[in-house]
């Protein structure tokens, strides 16, 4: 028992709360723009794969429940969860002359880590929501819902997050420690294998787990960012970022 080693629990790494100048709610227009871009995408991918019919038969009264994965403190989670119902609602209502007895009620869970400011997240909610609202703390690389819950599932430049940082890009007696970088250039093969091995991991686990949440039919959305094949994040305007960030937190270490 003396030699066994300590189990550490990785870090929460969450976006900064509050809605200050620098709080992440002020700092995400790049992220809102995805969400914009992709709008009519989400539109098409429920009125064509969504079927309202097989659900609606259910019961006279069926509740659609909606998850977003990695939620953050909003805006951008509300406008898409306003995309995904107003989606929703069209479909309902072009099936409503079927089923003209079926109240469509919709259920809204937001997912992020349990340190993630919820408490903002909710503030920004619109009072005169008709909806049901609830926050669910915990990682989205593991189940999170019972099964065959969830109708709509949503995760927006929120993926790109690993749940850990792999060990050997830390340890300086790897061929994949990485030197000098606060991120994966692309450029390095060593590193560039040991952060796909652990997005690898980390995919699998996030999609068995939406696997069994998702009820038979069901949707899940996924938006993340990405480059072309053969070209480096280092190459692209936020790996230029990165290098010049990195080199500043590196200077201020070595003070």
């Amino acid at each position: 028992m003396a030699n066994e080693e300590p189990k550490t629990v990785p870090q929460q790494i969450t976006m900064k709360g509050g809605d200050g100048p620098l709080s992440y709610a002020k700092n995400s227009s790049l992220q809102k723009g995805v969400v914009d871009a992709t709008k009519g995408m989400i539109i098409h991918a429920i009125a064509n794969n969504l079927d309202m019919d097989k659900f609606c038969s259910q019961s006279s009264s069926q509740t659609f429940r909606i998850a977003d994965f990695g939620c953050s403190i909003g805006p951008n989670t509300i406008f898409s969860m306003q995309n995904i119902i107003q989606a929703l609602e069209q479909k309902h209502h072009e099936n409503n002359h079927r089923n003209s007895s079926t109240i469509l009620e919709c259920q809204l869970f937001f997912n992020d880590h349990s340190t993630n400011d919820f408490n903002t997240l909710f503030k920004s909610i619109p009072p005169s929501w008709p909806y049901f609202v609830a926050g669910v703390p915990g990682s989205f690389y593991r189940r999170l819902f019972p099964k065959s819950s969830i109708h709509i599932g949503h995760s927006s430049n929120a993926l790109q997050w690993l749940s850990k940082v792999p060990q050997e890009v830390v340890d300086c007696k790897s061929p994949a420690y990485n030197d000098g970088s606060i991120y994966c250039r692309g450029i390095e093969k060593e590193v560039t294998k040991a952060y796909i091995a652990q997005f690898e991991k980390d995919m699998e686990s996030f999609l068995n787990g939406r696997g069994e949440e998702l009820v038979n039919g069901g949707l899940m959305v996924i938006l993340m960012g990405g480059v072309p094949n053969g070209i480096p994040l280092s190459h692209t305007a936020i790996g230029k970022f990165y290098d010049l960030f990195g080199s500043c937190l590196l200077d201020l270490t070595n003070k």
